[in-house]
């Protein structure tokens, strides 16, 4: 199985037949290789609701009649904007669906958007994803700060492969990433995500690759790794 990533910490898979997307921020994302007017859907994921993370969601769900799946004050924010097809869920939940099995895991960082009278909305907790397919386990950060149950995270399930925010700023750097990856999770591969899409996150993954002991793909968007 391939798994792709799209830029930013956007990346998706298919399997079982079924299409699925992780954090889709298209629209605005430089380094984005996809069109949200044409990107294929059946399930979208989201880790939290920050604009480039929660980006063309609703424009992509309602044009492919995606299921979303969020947390409880995502998707009823979603219901407000016309998403019919949601699935909610909360951090140490997990539920098998027909493409796998998604576990919602806890990450360290904010979760707001701004509606259209500029007012915050906030949405709780973020949110990393242990996605469990085709026998192999995924496990995306999204958004978080170094945080020692990782290492827990990791031991309750093996990572194949991980997905790693190194820019920095908003996120872990390449300092706390690298020992997250060597001290606590382990995973087989690693793919840096949430870097140079803006001024403030603009890093070399080369750096970050020269830290971490197992193999590390660095990728553009549109290329992928295999499980």
């Amino acid at each position: 199985m391939k798994v792709y990533f799209h830029g930013q910490s956007c990346i998706s898979f298919e399997s079982n037949g079924k299409k699925v997307l992780v954090d889709p921020f298209i629209t605005g994302n430089k380094l984005s290789d996809l069109d949200a007017s044409t990107v294929q859907a059946d399930y979208i994921l989201l880790t939290h609701g920050h604009g480039d993370h929660i980006g063309d969601t609703v424009e992509i769900a309602k044009r492919t009649n995606a299921t979303v799946v969020a947390t409880p004050e995502i998707v009823s924010y979603l219901g407000g904007h016309g998403i019919e097809h949601a699935h909610p869920m909360n951090i140490g939940g997990k539920w098998k669906f027909d493409f796998g099995t998604v576990k919602y895991v806890q990450a360290f960082h904010s979760n707001s958007l701004y509606d259209d009278e500029g007012n915050i909305i906030y949405f709780g907790m973020p949110c990393g994803l242990i996605i469990e397919v085709e026998g192999k386990t995924i496990y995306h950060a999204g958004d978080t700060g170094l945080f020692s149950d990782m290492k827990l995270i990791a031991e309750r399930h093996p990572v194949d492969l991980c997905f790693i925010p190194i820019g920095d700023n908003f996120t872990m750097g390449i300092d706390d990433a690298a020992y997250a990856i060597n001290t606590f999770i382990n995973p087989k591969l690693t793919v840096p995500i949430h870097y140079n899409t803006f001024p403030y996150i603009e890093v070399d993954p080369n750096e970050f690759k020269s830290q971490v002991k197992s193999p590390v793909e660095i990728l553009d968007a549109g290329q992928s790794v295999t499980l």
